[in-house]
């Protein structure tokens, strides 16, 4: 079966972004390897957070998750007090979206201005 290994995210500050987002995803970040800062989503993934100096485009990153891990990460998207929204154009109105028969939300990271969604059901 194929499945994406890794995708590299860059950032300002790889292991501040790494540490931000596995905080937000309530995953692990355990350190840099080789050049990269890693964070395991799960036995297939990694998102290799790497130092890019100056600007860079801004990318988006959609995950699925199950219903009790979508209000885990909303809960702790609102306690750090980031703003989040029901859209891709719309990451800040601070309501969450019901469409394609689930939930999603959107936010932006604060160090490097990534887009991050959350949906409980896939569109396709």
């Amino acid at each position: 079966m194929l499945h994406l290994d890794h995708t590299i995210v860059p950032a300002h500050d790889q292991d501040e972004s790494a540490r931000f987002i596995a905080r937000m995803l309530g995953l692990t970040f355990d350190g840099r390897w080789g050049h990269f800062s890693p964070v395991h989503v799960d036995e297939h993934l990694s998102l290799d957070f790497d130092t890019r100096p100056g600007d860079f485009k801004h990318s988006h990153y959609a995950f699925l998750a199950s219903d009790e891990e979508f209000d885990a990460i909303l809960d702790r998207v609102k306690a750090e007090g980031i703003p989040f929204g029901s859209g891709p154009r719309i990451q800040d109105d601070m309501e969450i979206n019901h469409e394609h028969q689930g939930r999603g939300f959107y936010f932006r990271d604060t160090n490097d201005g990534h887009s991050w969604e959350i949906i409980t059901h896939t569109y396709v």
